[in-house]
């Protein structure tokens, strides 16, 4: 079942990342390799590290099926000239 996870800090994001892979029942140098990252950049994602690649991150994130969505924040240029305003 795919939720809706708010993440405010690294080591949320970290800690949803494990989840989620656990959940795959995937190790972390199977998610390494789907992403297309080292063993290294999953260890320091999951343990919250703060200064991990936003490529990486997002690689990872799709590499476990999810995306990000951006709530709260105002419409970007395309959304509004998509939507007629």
């Amino acid at each position: 079942m795919k939720t809706m996870t708010t993440i405010k800090s690294p080591q949320e994001l970290g800690d949803a990342l494990r989840s989620a892979r656990k959940q795959l029942g995937l190790t972390q140098p199977q998610l390494a390799l789907a992403a297309g990252v080292g063993v290294r950049f999953i260890v320091d994602l999951e343990s919250g590290k703060s200064t991990v690649r936003l490529d990486s991150v997002l690689r990872v994130i799709d590499a476990l099926g999810g995306v990000i969505n951006l709530d709260g924040l105002p419409a970007s240029a395309n959304e509004v000239s998509t939507h007629g305003s």
